[in-house]
């Protein structure tokens, strides 16, 4: 489960993976990838991993609420809320043809291992049996059109991925009391 780092820790696990896979690229001076908020342009091939939009899964709604059993008291939790992260993952620097292989290389990364769990997991969601999946979400001209409008930026060749399902642990916890006996009242049998 995730505390409220959880976001964080996606988006670092990301863009350490990236880089990871950029160092095939060119083993001297490889291209990096950075979370941005794509306010300045980098000037060397750097491949800058952008969250544009944080929204519910609605798939996950409606959730039991996860009960525990402590050694000292039981507790019942609201269900976490499950999260989709949208990506905007954008190369920068560099000549076209470097564009060109940092997005190919990223496509890569993203299709050949589309969900990432187990050790692939840091953070908060190290040791937990999280999952993420990882899919590639196709946008209309206008709509990424819009997201480049948003964030007062020309139109650049770019990936949109979405990233689910991201857990956020509720703080709303509550003690469950046990049932220590019970009475047993009937109507007299005529």
């Amino acid at each position: 489960m995730g505390d409220f780092g959880v976001i964080a820790d996606v988006s670092t696990i990301i863009v350490d993976r990236l880089n990871d896979a950029l160092r095939s690229l060119d083993p001297t001076n490889p291209p990096t990838a950075i979370l941005s908020d794509l306010e300045n342009q980098p000037t060397t091939a750097t491949l800058t991993v952008f969250l544009y939009e944080i929204a519910e899964d609605p798939t996950s709604r409606n959730r039991p609420p996860v009960r525990s059993l402590p050694p000292s008291a039981p507790t019942s939790r609201k269900p976490p809320m499950a999260l989709l992260l949208r990506y905007l993952i954008t190369p920068w620097g560099g000549s076209q043809e470097t564009q060109h292989q940092m997005i190919g290389r990223a496509l890569q990364v993203f299709y050949d291992d589309a969900i990432w769990s187990g050790e692939e997991l840091s953070g908060s969601m190290a040791g937990t049996t999280e999952a993420l999946q990882f899919t590639l979400t196709p946008l209309t001209l206008d709509q990424k059109s819009w997201i480049w409008y948003a964030i007062q930026k020309p139109y650049r060749l770019s990936l949109n991925y979405e990233v689910r399902v991201v857990n956020l642990d509720s703080l709303d916890v509550s003690d469950l009391r046990l049932v220590q006996s019970r009475k047993l009242t009937g109507a007299p049998v005529p």
